[in-house]
């Protein structure tokens, strides 16, 4: 049965726990087919991805966890969070990593456990497929906004295909890395990474879900 576009947006969850089933390159063909469709600032289409599966997925998140184990500082190619947080930001924050480690049964005091499940991102959570997302230097603050449609189209349309997605900034953490890996120049900026591939229904970290404030929370509405 196909999901409504109100019943995919709301079913649309983050996934951090997947199977070894594996995704054709006809799916994933597909799914940024259908995602191209997004709109974006005078047709300019800024996306660019790369679709990391098999050995060159293995080989990139060695480097990238070698790096975090070492102690490589992060030099993401922008700044995704504020450099000082505020309320509400903070709450919510503080909310959604405590419902992240409750449902894996990871204690405040489990620092080691902690540390390996933030490494866990560094893997894109074991999915047979990583999605980086790049965009040439050049462009601006806007095609950031273009690119946050296509990352959600990209999500809603691998719902169609029976998958699940996890979008993640951590996967841009050592763009350095990424582009050396795979051969891209420096004016390639690395946006993000997303998760693809079929989810575990039966893993803990899979069932809760964040809430969402109510529409008068941050809406006004004048007549």
């Amino acid at each position: 049965m196909t999901l409504s576009i109100t019943d995919a947006i709301r079913k649309r969850h983050s996934c951090r726990a997947f199977t070894r089933q594996t995704v054709s390159e006809e799916q994933i063909t597909r799914i940024l087919a259908t995602a191209s469709q997004s709109p974006s600032g005078a047709n300019t289409q800024p996306w660019h991805i790369a679709v990391v599966t098999g050995q060159t997925k293995y080989r990139l998140q060695t480097a990238i966890l070698q790096a975090f184990e070492a102690g490589q500082k992060a030099q993401p190619d922008y700044e995704y969070y504020p450099t000082q947080w505020e309320e509400p930001y903070t709450a919510r924050r503080r909310a959604c990593g405590l419902q992240l480690y409750e449902s894996l049964d990871i204690t405040r005091q489990d620092s080691e456990r902690r540390r390996e499940q933030w490494a866990a991102n560094y893997r894109a959570f074991d999915a047979p497929v990583m999605l980086l997302c790049f965009m040439d230097n050049m462009m601006q603050t806007g095609s950031y906004l273009d690119y946050g449609m296509f990352i959600q189209s990209v999500m809603l349309s691998a719902m169609d295909e029976g998958l699940a997605t996890c979008p993640q900034a951590a996967l841009a953490e050592y763009p350095d890395i990424v582009r050396t890996t795979l051969r891209y120049p420096e004016s390639k900026h690395l946006i993000c990474g997303i998760a693809l591939g079929y989810e575990d229904t039966e893993a803990d970290v899979n069932h809760y879900r964040t809430p969402r404030e109510s529409v008068t929370t941050f809406s006004d509405f004048f007549d």
